[in-house]
């Protein structure tokens, strides 16, 4: 139970923190910083309980890179979908109702952008903070919060950025995007999740 309660509390905060910056329309960089940040934090605070996943295509990865019992998926994904809810009623109690829901005007090009960005994500979680060759390192939290700030900047303006299923079902209960549009994101997260966790099982073959 404490695994999940941690997932929760990382979902819960890296979608409050999007809700916060985004409804208001943060200017600049302020909304990439701020999201890749709290990631960041969140990451360091929960990684010894849970691994700090807080997204359920990271959880796939994880899971086919065979470091998250079988048992763990589901109530993770549970965890982090309902995290995902529960932060953003609150970031709209806090902040407001956005305007108009983002239209995503090139499907083809938003879903390659999220499974791009969410392949890249998994990639980076797995390779620094599941691999034996960079065990015990102090900057896996970095290198995956920068990763989403990294996604944000390049595609956020052509697929909302989410890289991640509890943060699209967020975004669209606080009407940043469709809820008809979030089968994109879902899809192409947990395939970029998919095929990270057998990109990493290739190119490690040893690493059990």
């Amino acid at each position: 139970m404490k695994k999940y309660i941690a997932e929760f509390i990382g979902t819960f905060f890296l979608v409050l923190t999007i809700g916060c910056t985004v409804i208001p329309g943060a200017a600049g960089v302020i909304a990439p910083l701020a999201i890749g940040a709290v990631l960041m934090v969140m990451i360091y605070a929960g990684g010894h309980i849970s691994g700090a996943h807080f997204n359920p295509a990271v959880t796939l990865a994880v899971f086919i890179r065979g470091r998250c019992d079988k048992k763990d998926v589901v109530p993770y994904w549970v965890a982090q979908v309902l995290a995902g809810v529960a932060a953003a009623l609150v970031a709209v109690f806090l902040v407001g109702k956005s305007g108009t829901p983002m239209v995503i005007a090139h499907v083809p090009a938003a879903f390659v952008a999220e499974f791009l960005f969410t392949f890249a994500l998994a990639y980076v979680v797995l390779n620094t903070a599941t691999a034996k060759g960079t065990a015990n390192n102090s900057f896996y939290g970095v290198a995956i919060g920068m990763t989403v700030m990294v996604g944000a900047f390049s595609v956020g303006w052509l697929s909302g950025g989410a890289f991640n299923p509890a943060v699209a079902i967020g975004l669209a209960v606080m009407k940043l995007v469709n809820f008809s549009d979030i089968w994109v994101h879902l899809v192409a997260d947990l395939a970029g999740g998919v095929v990270a966790g057998l990109t990493f099982k290739f190119l490690n073959p040893q690493d059990k």
